[in-house]
């Protein structure tokens, strides 16, 4: 019995560290998560300053705070700054090997915040992924499809790909094809069209709506319009002008063709 009791003596130290650590560790973790939501909210309450930019920041302080918290951890356990400091000196070479492709990802979001080639809330392609961005921080770009699919990108292979930013202009340019028959009035043709453009206020009349016979193809012949618009609503103008240019055609004596299959067969 006494010999358990000065085992357990002897262990009551680090017994008594490591709950002292544990306790740490976690009103550490809230906290740093508690201050970068307090600064997010404070940022994106600001319009002043970029969503984008607050997103980042708050990220930022969270890891730092962490980072703060494990070598007060480490503290408890006798281990000074210093001894760390040289610890984390010589391991630096093989953290940085194992952890190459994060360290790549920490620098890329300091890239991608710097240039700031997309922002939060735009719609963007990233090498092939199209979606609206939803966070960028330290380490990772989120975005989500259109129909809700969270997809997470590492922020390396955001800067090292093509990024096309849908929503970077105020304005987006709407391109449609119509096709009408070998018979009928081009010109009708077109000036329903531009009565269309005219007619939608959400379509612009500076640059002025265009309409030209670009193909004469196997069964029609097929006039490209070009129609300028504010970005949020280039799906809208599209659809209601592919709709409203049917409808119009339609009800004006203008037809639509579309291909056909003529079936020879020869007589014995």
């Amino acid at each position: 019995m006494n010999q358990i009791i000065e085992q357990a003596g002897a262990y009551w130290p680090l017994m008594l560290n490591g709950a002292k650590a544990l306790v740490v560790l976690i009103l550490g973790w809230i906290a740093a998560g508690m201050v970068s939501r307090a600064i997010r909210r404070r940022i994106n309450a600001t319009p002043e300053i970029d969503a984008t930019l607050g997103n980042f920041a708050a990220s930022m302080v969270r890891w730092v705070l962490i980072a703060v918290v494990l070598i007060a951890v480490l503290g408890i356990f006798g281990i000074q700054a210093t001894s760390l400091v040289a610890m984390m000196g010589a391991a630096t070479l093989a953290i940085g090997l194992a952890l190459q492709g994060t360290l790549s990802d920490l620098a890329a979001g300091f890239m991608l915040v710097l240039f700031r080639p997309y922002k939060i809330g735009q719609f963007v392609d990233i090498g092939g992924t199209s979606g609206t961005v939803k966070d960028l921080n330290l380490f990772v770009t989120e975005l989500a499809t259109p129909d809700n699919v969270q997809i997470i990108v590492p922020n390396g292979q955001a800067w090292g790909a093509i990024i096309t930013n849908f929503s970077h202009h105020d304005t987006r340019r709407v391109d449609l094809v119509f096709g009408i028959d070998y018979g009928d009035d081009i010109e009708a043709a077109k000036a329903i069209i531009l009565r269309l453009a005219s007619a939608d206020a959400r379509i612009h009349q500076q640059p002025e709506p265009w309409v030209r016979v670009t193909n004469l193809g196997d069964s029609s012949v097929d006039l490209s319009t070009r129609i300028w618009c504010a970005a949020a609503d280039y799906w809208e103008v599209k659809f209601a002008m592919t709709q409203a240019v049917k409808e119009a055609f339609d009800a004006e004596g203008i037809s639509i063709p579309y291909p056909h299959t003529v079936e020879i067969q020869r007589q014995a």
